[in-house]
């Protein structure tokens, strides 16, 4: 396989091409990657150190933080320090890694997701059996689960990428290293590895939002023998998860659902997925959430005051 391998490096041209709009560029994501790091900090801190850490909610909602803040710093970094590089390049490894880390916390993300529409699932329709079936031992159970799945679905995409022969273009129009940009690189027959990559990628991304999208259906429908409190309680609640998961699956079926070949807006809408929602993620959860506003209140007021002391 390294006899066929001559490229050792790849040449990211990133996201755009003009140099005018290189230091708004800059701004505007070093900007969102804070913006990022802070808003998840907030939420990880006040949930784990608030009541709220014992709700399996607000559980997931401190791993679905956690998560956010790696994976976005798989590709933002990256991103923000090629904008104003002269020469984009990423070496060979440093390119298999990113596509490891990336689809292995890209997966955990889209299966934490999921146990949050489950979480709010049992909540609605069986509420009498929520602490019995959301149990603290069945939520840590779940959370190792997904960080399984997730890791053989990198390695997957993993092996499918490393046998495959690069010898001699090595542009990647794309601002990070991912499956679908580098099968147009390889000089080999990519049809099988484009299925694959459509399967492995695409088809449990398409699959997992249809899944998000029934079990709201069902939701809504048991919503209906609630009270008007009841329902605008769980609604707002439902309400903030939707809004994750539409600004998330949305894009992602966009990229990995069409063949590598076709033309497509890929790098356009990864933005969504590794910036725009992470970002979005902490003020949906907090603004809208009346238990987590009154648990910030609290938790920030008593750091504030050991701070004064």
């Amino acid at each position: 396989m390294e006899n066929h391998n001559n490229v050792t490096e790849f040449i990211l041209l990133g996201l755009f091409l003009k140099e005018d709009m290189k230091i708004f560029c800059f701004a505007f994501f070093t900007a969102c990657y804070l913006a990022i790091l802070l808003g998840n900090l907030i939420i990880f801190i006040t949930v784990t150190y608030s009541h709220l850490i014992q709700q399996p909610m607000y559980y997931f909602l401190c791993h679905l933080a956690f998560i956010d803040t790696c994976f976005t710093s798989t590709t933002v970094p990256k991103l923000i320090s090629d904008i104003i590089a002269p020469r984009k390049i990423i070496s060979y490894n440093g390119c298999m890694i990113q596509v490891f880390t990336f689809h292995i916390l890209g997966a955990v993300e889209i299966f934490i997701l999921v146990l949050m529409a489950f979480d709010r699932y049992v909540a609605i329709c069986k509420p009498l059996h929520y602490l019995i079936i959301v149990n603290r031992q069945r939520c840590n159970m779940l959370i190792m689960l997904v960080w399984l799945v997730g890791f053989w679905h990198s390695i997957a995409q993993l092996f499918l990428i490393l046998r495959l022969p690069f010898c001699g273009p090595n542009v990647i129009d794309h601002f990070f290293c991912d499956s679908k940009p580098l099968l147009k690189l390889a000089c080999t027959d990519t049809h099988v590895a484009s299925i694959l990559v459509i399967a492995n990628t695409g088809m449990v991304v398409l699959v997992t939002f249809l899944a998000l999208v029934t079990s709201y259906i069902v939701i809504l429908y048991h919503l209906r023998n609630h009270s008007a409190e009841g329902r605008r309680k769980a609604l707002s609640t439902c309400g903030s998860h939707v809004m994750v998961v539409l600004l998330f699956f949305i894009p992602c079926v966009s990229t990995y659902i069409p063949p590598p070949n076709s033309k497509d807006n890929d790098k356009e809408f990864s933005v969504f997925y590794t910036v725009i929602a992470p970002m979005l993620n902490p003020l949906i959860y907090t603004l809208r959430n009346a238990e987590m506003k009154n648990a910030m209140k609290k938790v920030w007021c008593k750091k504030l005051a050991f701070l004064l002391k």
